[in-house]
């Protein structure tokens, strides 16, 4: 009877998550969203305080990385909407959030609209914790 109970706690306890679990995920979704929002509103200065200051940015193009530092990143982002004709937004389609109180890891399925022309892609983030919210420490993204 004792081998049961205690199995019967084991199980118990591999069920149950902290909720601080569930609570870090909705601060990672919202912060997500507003990454996503400053873009589209063209806001690159809320854009650029989402990043940590040692962040790196990845795109994968055809199966080849081309790595950039922040500043250079963050550049070509203020030259994209300056050089554009037509209004440009990105929204978060879906997201697939693993997080602690520390760290955190989303894949994010966007689509980007310019103009009559949508693209789709991925974003994959590495972020972390800081004494001001969340930060990007990497960015890894490709579109479809």
């Amino acid at each position: 009877m004792r081998q049961t109970s205690l199995l019967v706690l084991a199980l118990m306890l591999l069920g149950c998550k902290p909720a601080e679990s569930k609570t870090d995920a909705a601060e990672v979704r919202e912060f997500l969203t507003h990454y996503f929002a400053t873009w589209s509103a063209k806001d690159m200065d809320g854009y650029g305080g989402c990043f940590h200051e040692q962040a790196r940015v990845v795109f994968v193009h055809q199966g080849v990385p081309q790595s950039q530092g922040l500043t250079d990143f963050l550049h070509g982002q203020k030259l994209s909407h300056a050089s554009t004709t037509v209004p440009m937004t990105e929204v978060p389609t879906d997201m697939k959030i693993l997080s602690d109180e520390r760290t955190a890891q989303a894949s994010v399925r966007w689509k980007l609209t310019k103009g009559a022309d949508i693209t789709l892609g991925t974003d994959c983030f590495t972020l972390i914790k800081s004494p001001t919210g969340w930060k990007i420490m990497s960015l890894v993204f490709y579109n479809d």
